[in-house]
């Protein structure tokens, strides 16, 4: 894991209560916002230099790596802070439920992005492949017939959107998306491949 560069030295420390800024963590690849927390110079310098999320405790009164019990650990993506230098945004790949009642996130309903979410469940089954899964029948099946179906999607996406049946132009659209994917993790590819490029052609 390459080390991420921040500078803790831009923040408005003046403005912390008890030398404390709040944390907002959000998964890299959904961006749903998985919890709050608080952190100190120390917090953050632990965050940086083990590339695990740490906040302070306000309850232990000391540095608490998230998931150093449970398992579940916050691996660090990025770190920003907003435009006053006093909160800052966490990005981290969740390795297991965040909230401490299992759930993904400590905000139950917190929005993500559905398209990451497919790609999530679509990379567990490739790993799992748990039986009676239609996903696991593609994978089973090979490359050659996830790409075939691929491609008959991307004709029926094609053919439902020159007979401007709008339904059946959004059915085909996430039937050929998810097929999509499937066939990029077939290959050893997810999603973030994709948006990588796509971002490397924005520049």
């Amino acid at each position: 894991m390459s080390p991420v560069a921040f500078d803790g030295d831009m923040l408005d420390w003046a403005k912390a209560p008890d030398g404390l800024l709040p944390a907002i963590v959000q998964d890299a690849s959904t961006h749903r916002v998985l919890m709050l927390g608080y952190m100190n110079r120390a917090a953050l310098a632990a965050t940086l230099a083990s590339g695990h999320v740490t906040f302070f405790s306000r309850s232990r009164q000391r540095l608490w790596m998230k998931g150093e019990g449970s398992g579940h650990v916050l691996s660090l993506v990025s770190i920003r802070a907003d435009c006053d230098a006093d909160t800052l945004l966490v990005q981290a790949t969740p390795r297991g439920p965040t909230c401490h009642l299992q759930r993904t996130s400590c905000f139950p309903d917190a929005p993500g992005d559905a398209l990451a979410d497919l790609d999530a469940l679509i990379a567990s089954r490739s790993v799992e492949r748990p039986s009676g899964s239609y996903t696991t029948k593609l994978f089973d099946a090979g490359v050659k017939r996830i790409a075939q179906k691929v491609g008959e999607e991307g004709v029926e996406t094609a053919l439902a959107a020159v007979a401007g049946d709008d339904a059946e132009l959004r059915n085909e659209s996430a039937d050929l998306l998810y097929h999509l994917l499937v066939v990029l993790r077939a290959r050893g590819l997810g999603l973030v491949d994709v948006l990588e490029t796509l971002r490397d052609r924005q520049g």
